[in-house]
């Protein structure tokens, strides 16, 4: 019998999948249907009926919210082993946002009742599930009390670290966040302005801190920028150049 992780390999380290036994696993992969994205191609729209729960195979995807002024926000950029869309196994009528594949994307979908099922029979799934979402909350704080509180710049290193920790790569030279991005999706990450994140990185790039090419972000002093983030004076950081 072929184990769980064998058609999966990519989320042995999964947070939802975290200490589950080999045959909840069976079944929980038994329960989904995969799905494939081409970049730009969307998952779901904002407002659409929920109907399906997902975990990222492979591929990035960008979620999006659309506010009551008609301003464009970047929620998150979703990878590998990352949940999107619990909405719909909670019992929630509607997306909240658009999920969109910035590359070409897979995924395993579960319909909201399936899912729904397996939560209320096994508490060791339910507890994952409380865990991301308790996660997702303290991210979402964290966020609101940067935009409240704190200036632009502090703002965007702090996003550009998130973005390492989602899709960072060491190369020569530095911590590559190996994804395409724009400046204008930086700006709707960080609730500023395309000119604000333009001088930004025109400046950091010009002081080393971070290079710009393609729509990609290759952070070369990461201790600088940690520095920026949390306002401390940059002779406290190791250099990791």
């Amino acid at each position: 019998m072929a184990e769980p992780f064998d058609e999966y390999p990519e989320l042995r380290l999964a947070p939802l999948l975290k200490g589950l036994d080999n045959d909840l696993l069976a079944r929980i992969f038994a329960a989904g249907t995969t799905e494939t994205l081409q970049a730009g191609d969307t998952l779901f729209a904002q407002g659409e009926p929920a109907k399906r729960f997902y975990l990222v195979v492979d591929g990035r995807l960008r979620l999006s919210q659309v506010t009551a002024n008609g301003q464009q926000v970047v929620i998150r950029f979703l990878t590998p082993g990352q949940i999107l869309a619990i909405v719909a196994a909670l019992g929630h009528e509607e997306y909240p946002a658009t999920a969109e594949a910035v590359e070409p994307t897979k995924l395993i979908g579960w319909g909201g009742e399936a899912w729904h099922a397996l939560m209320a029979r096994e508490a060791a799934l339910g507890v994952n599930v409380v865990s991301i979402l308790t996660t997702r909350i303290q991210e979402m704080q964290d966020r609101f009390r940067e935009l409240a509180t704190e200036n632009v710049e502090r703002r965007v290193a702090r996003g550009l670290l998130r973005l390492i920790r989602q899709a960072g790569r060491r190369v020569e030279g530095g911590v590559l966040i190996d994804m395409q991005l724009t400046r204008q999706e930086l700006a709707e990450m960080t609730g500023t302005t395309l000119y604000s994140v333009s001088r930004i990185l025109t400046q950091w790039e010009t002081d080393g801190i971070v290079r710009t090419d393609k729509r990609r972000v290759l952070v070369r002093a990461g201790h600088r920028l940690v520095a920026i983030a949390e306002d401390l004076p940059e002779d406290l950081l190791t250099d990791d150049r």
